[in-house]
């Protein structure tokens, strides 16, 4: 590849170094150019790194242009990466002359660019908003940024994310410990426990925080001192600040630190106290370091630090939290080097220069892709379900379709219809058009090639005719705007109303191009109501494809619920329905008897929160015995990985059923509607009673049977296997022509 790389050349911090370590990086693989607008020490420490690098400092703005694209014309440019309020509006004009892709790297939140500064943020601060707006591609210095971007209506589908990445080659100090110490004034002996920050003194790095919470913690702890790093206007008022908190001889203020190794090799926890961040680099230097790390939970920081696992996150501001975190790692040596040597491995792996050059290869690749497509056909996929309700199970769906179908072309344009298009957009990365935009998914429908009605109970008529309307509405819709049709590992009925029968009956059989279902009752109800045109397979849910999320972030998520990871759990997940209410001391007392004889502590577990949670809260208020409450996180990976650290899943709710059996893990089914029986029938598994049928004796001996058979990892493959063949069902579609 070869790509042009425009910037100002008068960049300092953190856009600096990300911008001459990626191209150095770049350098070694690809044909990379730095073009610079003003000679000096970013252009000149450029050449000594030895990037290719052109400083273009005469000639009006037009006239830069027209150099530019006559450069890129004849060089054969394949790609224009800016830089910063200038390269945009350069790269903005550029579009008009040249037909390549062109992305901008957002270091910043353009908005606060020219904070202080009302002529600036009037002139150059708007110019740049409009320009950064009309660049095709985006690409935000951390999630975070990404996210902002997304928030503000930026494309989500041309939108990537990348993290400042770091040299994690070892490294020795030039200054040891004593040493460095000494050079700075502080005296520590080896039993002391050394916190540091190097950051500007400035407001946003809110450097008073840590001062406060050293002063606090000092109240109980001799042994610990504190090297704050850096300069800035603040540095007074930081100065009488730490007279006032923290004894003297504790801390002192070292000033720009050009030796950063030494400093780092030092301390024994790095902190950063920031009230903003994206991604700062002050994180993965203490990484490299192994330093153990408090930090603000602010920003792209949590992308980095798993709070307990690879470091400790407070609330930013908040002066006590950071005094006890400060407190815990001065008494504990043990952990101090866990989370040190958790951050460096998980910092090194994905956030090392090597990682973020990849990252920028891959995205430079899909460009590319992106930009060989044919723009005057059919393209993208429509996917239409009960998504963006704040159904865990439903959501988990949805993550799992978008895997499959980014598994057939990593290109392929995704849209969702959601009732919150907005956390849809930001959660999965992909278009989305509420539920009820007949205008929006109108015009979207005339433009994708695939509509997919996916996955869940859709086509039912419990929860309203309406509901069965809209699917079977919006499946005549797309077919007559020209889609294939494809309803998508999906579950059908009851669809009791004769009427609503025949009306879905008729409809699927005359616009449905193909049919996967979960379970083989679904194929039955399909065949009463008289569809027999579309091709029907029986797969399984695609939900059962997720896979768990890493071992440190599960651990991670149950610790921060409370949970002792050394204890074993049970799960049990209730919903509201009609009769649960008399049933649920039944269930409770259940869950007391699994913590008695088998010393499993219960987990109720709200799979859909905003219903769930409640009837989670009536139940653990029935047992005495130590129990958790935990509503379903966001990602259904975390969901996926909580469920394979059970020891059995008690579950009313369907999609906690699908995830247990997707891991093999043994499950209990408490029947509230046909769906759940007719899933577990298919996976032969008669563990389960209807909710009316519960009683202690039967579950009890339900639950000692489950508890019996242990992991069934061949359940789970079959069904894994089966879940895949959904994915070939749209690939077939997508490959045939409209």
């Amino acid at each position: 590849m070869k790509i042009i790389h425009l910037i100002s050349g008068g960049d300092v911090g953190g856009a600096k170094t990300h911008v001459l370590s990626l191209l150095q990086g770049l350098g070694r693989t690809e044909t990379v150019r730095l073009v610079c607008f003003l000679e000096g020490p970013f252009a000149q420490e450029a050449r000594e790194m030895g990037i290719d690098t052109l400083v273009i400092t005469q000639g009006n703005l037009f006239s830069v242009v027209n150099t530019l694209a006559e450069m890129i014309r004849v060089e054969g440019f394949e790609i224009v990466h800016c830089h910063g309020s200038r390269a945009n509006l350069l790269g903005t004009l550029l579009r008009r002359k040249v037909d390549v892709p062109m992305v901008t790297t957002v270091h910043s939140d353009y908005r606060l660019d020219y904070l202080g500064r009302p002529l600036h943020r009037l002139t150059y601060g708007t110019i740049n908003t409009i320009c950064v707006r009309r660049i095709p591609y985006h690409i935000g210095v951390s999630d975070a940024m990404a996210d902002l971007l997304i928030n503000r209506g930026f494309d989500p589908q041309t939108m990537f994310s990348i993290y400042n990445g770091v040299d994690f080659t070892p490294v020795v100090p030039k200054l040891d410990r004593a040493a460095y110490f000494s050079s700075i004034g502080l005296a520590a002996g080896e039993s002391d426990v050394v916190f540091g920050i190097a950051a500007r003194l400035s407001a946003v790095k809110d450097v008073a925080t840590l001062i406060r919470g050293f002063g606090l913690a000092c109240q109980e702890a001799d042994n610990i001192r504190l090297v704050i790093a850096g300069d800035g206007e603040q540095r007074t008022m930081l100065e009488n600040l730490a007279q006032q908190c923290c004894p003297a001889g504790k801390y002192v203020f070292a000033g720009w630190v050009e030796d950063t190794d030494s400093f780092y090799g030092a301390i024994d926890v790095n902190t950063l106290t920031s009230l903003s961040e994206t991604f700062p680099y002050a994180l993965t230097e203490g990484a490299r370091m192994h330093c153990a790390t408090i930090a603000s939970r602010v920003g792209g920081v949590p992308y980095l630090i798993q709070d307990g696992v690879c470091g400790l996150l407070f609330p930013a501001q908040d002066a006590q939290a950071l005094s006890r975190h400060i407190l815990t790692l001065a008494r504990d040596t043990a952990l101090r080097l866990r989370l040190g040597e958790a951050l460096y491995r998980r910092a090194s792996e994905h956030f090392s220069v090597d990682a973020t050059v990849n990252r920028q290869r891959e995205i430079y690749s899909m460009m590319l892709r992106r930009s060989r497509r044919p723009r005057d056909r059919r393209d993208g996929v429509l996917i239409c379900g009960a998504y963006g309700k704040g159904n865990a199970g439903d959501d988990s769906i949805l993550e799992a379709i978008l895997q499959q179908m980014r598994h057939i072309d990593p290109d392929l344009p995704l849209y969702v219809l959601s009732r919150n298009p907005k956390e849809t957009r930001l959660r999965y990365r992909v278009g989305a058009i509420h539920t009820f935009d007949v205008w929006g998914f109108w015009r979207r429908m005339g433009k994708t090639k695939l509509y997919l009605n996916g996955g869940g109970s859709l086509i039912q008529d419990v929860t309203s005719t309406r509901s069965l309307q809209y699917y079977l509405s919006n499946i005549a819709l797309a077919k007559k705007r020209g889609n294939r049709v494809l309803m998508y590992g999906c579950g059908i009925g009851p669809v009791k109303t004769p009427s609503n029968r025949r009306a879905a009956g008729r409809i699927i059989d005359k616009y449905a191009d193909a049919i996967t279902l979960r379970e083989t009752h679904s194929a039955q109800e399909l065949q009463t109501m008289g569809v027999t045109r579309p091709e029907i397979t029986v797969t399984a849910d695609p939900a059962l494809l997720l896979e768990p999320a890493s071992t440190e972030a599960v651990s991670a998520f149950l610790t921060a619920e409370g949970l002792n990871l050394t204890q074993k759990h049970v799960l049990f997940v209730l919903r509201p329905w009609q009769g649960l209410e008399e049933k649920l001391p039944l269930l409770a007392a259940e869950a007391q008897r699994c913590y008695e004889v088998h010393g499993l502590v219960p987990v109720f577990f709200a799979l859909e929160p905003k219903r769930d949670r409640p009837v989670a809260e009536a139940a653990a208020a029935l047992v005495a015995c130590p129990h958790h409450i935990v509503s379903a996180p966001h990602d259904g990976h975390l969901i996926v990985g909580m469920m394979g650290r059970m020891e059995a899943v008690v579950s009313m709710r369907l999609h906690a059923l699908i995830f247990a059996a997707g891991l093999g893990v043994p499950l209990v089914g408490v029947v509230y509607d046909p769906k759940v029986s007719g899933f577990l029938d298919y996976l032969e598994q008669k563990r389960y009673l209807s909710l009316d049928a519960v009683s202690a004796q039967g579950l009890s001996t339900l639950v000692e049977e489950a508890l019996g058979q242990g992991i069934n990892t061949y359940s789970a493959a079959r069904l894994r296997t089966l879940a895949q063949e959904n994915e070939t069902a749209a690939r077939k579609l997508l490959e045939e022509p409209v």
